[in-house]
């Protein structure tokens, strides 16, 4: 059995734009992986491998930034015991950053990316001392910040160059992948956000996010095999 640490914000909690709501545990990415890998392993020549999907997502979730009125939000603060609390961990799947284009922040795509390298490195310090190996980490870069955010709900939080700034997620967090040896993922090649806020998933988004992340987590369980 290996257990899947996802790790995230809004996008990973599951929240609705249409409703401002949560959606239900199997439409959200984290759950139907849970689905999409079950069913997959059932039909697969190795029937004993199992997985074990652990949700942590929350709305307004940062990298490493304080929130003025939220401070509890800040991805660094509650990721060790997050990780003690699940350990052992095989695989985290980490999908951060798109909170830290707001405004008040103040930060580049490439400062963003920095910042989850700080993440990546307290995963594998922390669970090779609790743990005693490090989980495979699979580095998501986000969704991109729609177009039309002008005229979303969020767009006091989220100036017009955040939209351009979403752009250059990819190549920066490929970057600190490959630095950090981690597996590099990047959303927005599958998935974009909702024309109701230009900022969180569909349901049909969440879908495909889960499928085509199974995808990366057999291919990883598969070669470890090897």
């Amino acid at each position: 059995m290996k257990t899947i640490l996802c790790y995230g914000d809004s996008n990973t909690y599951g929240y609705d734009p249409k409703t401002g709501l949560r959606y239900p545990r199997e439409v959200r990415w984290p759950g139907h992986l849970q689905s999409v890998l079950d069913d997959l392993c059932s039909k697969s020549t190795s029937p004993d491998q199992t997985f074990v999907i652990i949700e942590e997502g929350c709305n307004g979730r940062t990298t490493v930034a304080d929130d003025p009125i939220e401070g509890w939000k800040n991805g660094l603060d509650y990721l060790k015991p997050c990780l003690n609390s699940h350990k052992p961990v095989d695989i985290v799947i980490m999908m951060l950053g798109t909170n830290d284009l707001k405004e008040i922040f103040h930060q580049t795509a490439k400062e963003i990316a920095d910042n989850a390298g700080i993440l990546v490195d307290t995963i594998q310090e922390f669970t090779k001392e609790k743990q005693g190996f490090v989980p495979k980490i699979i580095l998501v870069s986000p969704p991109l910040i729609g177009e039309d955010m002008p005229n979303s709900v969020f767009s006091r939080s989220f100036a017009p160059r955040a939209i351009e700034e979403s752009k250059l997620f990819s190549e920066n967090y490929k970057a600190i992948a490959d630095k950090k040896n981690c597996v590099f993922f990047d959303a927005a090649k599958f998935i974009s956000p909702s024309k109701e806020d230009s900022l969180h998933l569909t349901e049909d988004g969440h879908r495909v996010l889960a499928e085509e992340l199974a995808k990366v987590v057999l291919k990883e369980c598969n070669e470890e095999t090897l």
